[in-house]
């Protein structure tokens, strides 16, 4: 079993897989902050100086130790800003690396070997044309 666990893990796609999610949780992060720190705050001053973080519809007010129940949709409208970036940088580095990727060359076909009627055709059009 052991054996069988060290060979799953040496593949390529494994080990591609482990980068791309360290990578990807890496710029989850950049992004997020690229969106929380400049885009909102920009898009929120546009708007009559709205901070998303603190947008809600309160269903029921605080009372005594029960906290107020309410829905953020600020920070629903935040996250989906930052999928919309994510996608599209995704996006837009899938169309680089299939521009980056070689085309195949196209296979040109070997010219058709002629039959031997056509041969002894040919041979005989040139012995008539020497005539």
């Amino acid at each position: 079993m052991l054996k069988d666990f060290k060979k799953f893990i040496i593949r390529g796609n494994v080990i591609d897989l482990a980068v791309a999610v360290i990578i990807g949780g890496a710029f989850g992060k950049i992004v997020s902050s690229l969106v929380n720190d400049i885009i909102m705050p920009l898009i929120g001053q546009l708007l009559g100086k709205v901070d998303f973080k603190t947008l809600k519809w309160v269903l029921e007010e605080a009372s005594g130790d029960q906290p107020e129940v309410a829905v953020y949709y600020g920070n629903f409208i935040q996250n989906i800003v930052d999928f919309l970036i994510v996608a599209f940088v995704i996006f837009v580095m899938i169309r680089l690396i299939e521009k980056l990727k070689r085309k195949p060359e196209p296979v040109v076909a070997a010219p058709v070997a002629p039959t031997e009627e056509v041969v002894l055709l040919s041979e005989i059009r040139d012995l008539l044309k020497k005539q």
